[in-house]
């Protein structure tokens, strides 16, 4: 099988990782692929801050629960009372991705930092790294004190979360069934 189609094929939103931290280089690997994501116009409109303070990343995650638990959506605030639930999966690194803010030039921050996190995500599976992309943390960027203690740059809006940490082995989450009937196809008629 072709090594890329492989990577996409093998790769899994990752919940148990080692504590050890992530080289150096390997880390280097992931953010290089991010920012060679395509974007819209060639704005690349991201920014990425690197977390790998284990404390910084707790505060986050019971921060983040605490607001989870107030949602209007159950399943949420059912993920909120889970004991034990840790919003990064106790991964060691955590990248917070942010979106410039839109305007005249700038039309769709979400969807290129959206490409930038799949790039990421296929690099970590490159390399035998676990990560989860969490959109979860859109709870504590709603809380401006908790944006501005990030550091992220003033005209830049964080959007989503990213864990990463060496796979614990194990657990390797199968692969769920992917649905059907999510292609169509439309061919011009012939005379």
């Amino acid at each position: 099988m072709n090594p890329v189609m492989e990577t996409i094929r093998n790769r899994r939103s990752v919940r148990r990782f080692r504590q050890d931290q992530l080289r150096r280089e390997d880390l280097d690997v992931i953010l290089e692929a991010a920012i060679w994501a395509p974007s819209g116009h060639n704005a690349q409109p991201w920014h990425f801050l690197v977390i790998q303070d284990r404390e910084k990343i707790d505060k986050m995650s019971e921060k983040t629960i605490s607001l989870m638990a107030d949602s209007p959506i159950e399943w949420v605030r059912k993920l909120a009372g889970k004991e034990g639930y840790h919003v990064f999966h106790r991964a060691p690194t955590v990248i917070v991705v942010s979106g410039k803010e839109p305007g005249e030039n700038l039309l769709f921050p979400h969807a290129d930092c959206s490409a930038a996190i799949q790039n990421m995500l296929l690099a970590a599976e490159s390399l035998g790294i676990g990560s989860c992309w969490i959109g979860l943390t859109v709870f504590l960027f709603g809380i401006p004190e908790e944006v501005k203690s990030l550091g992220i740059p003033e005209d830049y809006r964080p959007l989503y979360s990213v864990c990463f940490g060496y796979k614990d082995d194990s657990f390797v989450p199968p692969a769920p069934p992917r649905k059907e009937g999510k292609v169509s196809f439309y061919q011009a008629q012939k005379s």
